[in-house]
């Protein structure tokens, strides 16, 4: 009695575990799948297909700059434009309050290293990623787009941003894992969590802050913006 009784309480623990353990490697799964070839080392933008736009996501600031993953972000941002791979930027960022302004922080920093002002585009909405993905299309009309990030969360934002209607590529930063390693464990660590709310947002099609259409990136391209 007591062995079919403890075969009983295995069997009941298990289920919560297995639960558990599908809620975690079937979103990861996917986000694999759609990423598979797609993502490329920041340390060799050249691997990099060209496309119009690049998306560059917020991370981020401190005393009001970048901190250093955003500031990484940044610098990949800028090594596509200066090898041409991409010809306007596409920085999207936290703004809702008006003491935290990512976007603006971006630009400031980018024009700074020498991105002309006219190739940088700024989305003052995207508050996670699944928002700057879907906004990128479907406020700005970006149909082609790489996106920037850190290695561990790039293909998450790959999949999203392939999933919102684009064709989508990846660069991801590295050097973050050697300068910051407990912080770079701690984001790989939260990334598969937060996989599971990326396929919950993509199921039921959550709706970023949206608002009307703006051709802001059109006319960058339009206007001579490489």
């Amino acid at each position: 009695m007591k062995k079919l009784w403890g075969r009983r309480v295995t069997r009941i623990l298990a289920v919560p575990v297995i639960l558990g353990l599908l809620a975690v490697l079937l979103p990861w799964g996917w986000i694999l799948i759609a990423s598979a070839g797609r993502v490329h080392d920041a340390t060799d933008v050249a691997d990099a297909p060209e496309t119009p736009v690049a998306l560059v996501l917020g991370a981020g600031l401190q005393g009001g700059r970048p901190r250093p993953y955003l500031a990484a972000r940044l610098d990949a941002a800028k090594d596509l434009y200066d090898s041409g791979q991409v010809r306007v930027l596409l920085v999207s960022g936290d703004n809702r309050t008006h003491a935290y302004d990512e976007p603006t922080a971006m630009r400031d920093y980018l024009v700074g290293a020498g991105v002309p002002t006219e190739a940088i585009v700024l989305d003052f909405a995207g508050r996670d990623t699944y928002d700057s993905c879907q906004r990128a299309h479907r406020i700005f009309g970006v149909d082609k787009v790489t996106v920037i990030s850190q290695s561990y969360h790039v293909g998450r934002a790959v999949a999203l941003c392939r999933a919102a209607g684009m064709t989508t590529n990846g660069v991801g930063d590295t050097s973050m894992r050697s300068r910051y390693p407990r912080q770079w464990w701690i984001g790989w660590t939260r990334e598969k969590l937060a996989n599971i709310k990326a396929v919950g947002d993509v199921v039921t099609g959550r709706d970023p802050v949206l608002g009307q259409p703006e051709s802001s990136v059109q006319d960058a391209l339009a206007n001579g913006a490489r």
